[in-house]
């Protein structure tokens, strides 16, 4: 990463013009407070996890979505829930260093596709508005809830009831906090998408605040079709240079199609970038 694209990228960030996009490998550093085990976080650690850390037929193991509407067939839709509580909401893991750093200057709009809860913790002392994904939900024409934070509970809102000068945090895959709600299963993705192209799952006033932003993808692959259609999406109405894109040895997939979005590819990882915070700290 050059100096003088890292500096343009950091003073973007620091001026609220450059949005964090969080993907899994945010979490390479977070691991179980009781056994030590790195946090499930990328496609092939969940499946692992909910399978019992036995691998899946290689079909299933091509993308978790795709293992997870396995799952979900065979053992009901709660099962996934379930799961994902037990695994973002009931085991406790150490703080990831990305989220120390976000957590120091808390830019104003985050998004995390990410179903842990360390993002929420990093605002655990300030208010904020969350927005939660939803999918497959009866009564709804929205594919997401809205919530505001106190200081010390959240409550549901609506459109029209956001403080806007409040920072905005955004979980579309979901998350288990103030209450389980997950985007998982091929089926979850499908109707998710759909509305997520139709203008459904993105609140419109966030629709309004993301004009014109760039982002910058953190520890997000993009040789999977799920992530990368609600990547592609939530990143609508970006400048045609859309930001940057941080991997370190990219397939010729994932570069043509950042590439064909406006993503600038920058060969580094989640370590590089903190090193990287960590020297123009220390300047």
């Amino acid at each position: 990463m050059s100096e003088s694209v890292f500096s343009e990228i950091l003073s973007g960030l620091y001026d609220n013009q450059v949005v964090p996009y969080l993907g899994p490998g945010v979490l390479f550093d977070a691991v179980s407070k009781v056994s030590g085990a790195p946090m499930p976080a990328d496609s092939d650690s969940l499946i692992l996890a909910m399978n019992g850390g036995k691998p899946m037929a290689p079909k299933l193991m091509y993308e978790f979505p795709r293992a997870a509407m396995n799952q979900e067939l065979k053992r009901g839709r709660n099962f996934l829930g379930q799961f994902l509580d037990k695994t973002y909401r009931d085991t406790q893991y150490s703080r990831a260093a990305i989220h120390d750093w976000l957590a120091e200057w808390k830019p104003n709009f985050v998004i995390d596709i990410n179903r842990d809860t360390q993002l929420q913790d990093s605002y655990a002392d300030e208010e904020h508005t969350l927005i939660v994904g939803l999918a497959r939900v009866v009564g709804n024409e929205y594919r997401f809830k809205i919530y505001q934070y106190d200081g010390q509970n959240y409550f549901e809102v609506q459109q029209n009831q956001v403080d806007k000068k409040l920072p905005i945090l955004f979980k579309p895959m979901g998350t288990p906090r103030p209450e389980s709600n997950y985007v998982a299963s091929d089926a979850d993705y499908v109707d998710y998408i759909t509305e997520l192209m139709g203008g459904f799952a993105i609140p419109d006033f966030l629709k309004e605040y993301r004009k014109g932003k760039k982002y910058l993808l953190i520890g997000l692959p993009l040789n999977r079709d799920s992530e990368r259609m609600v990547m592609s999406d939530i990143t609508y109405d970006a400048g045609e240079h859309r930001g940057w894109f941080l991997r370190k040895n990219p397939t010729d997939k994932e570069k043509r199609f950042a590439g064909k979005l406006g993503f600038e590819l920058i060969e580094a990882d989640c370590k590089d970038l903190l090193e990287q915070v960590l020297t123009r700290q220390a300047a």
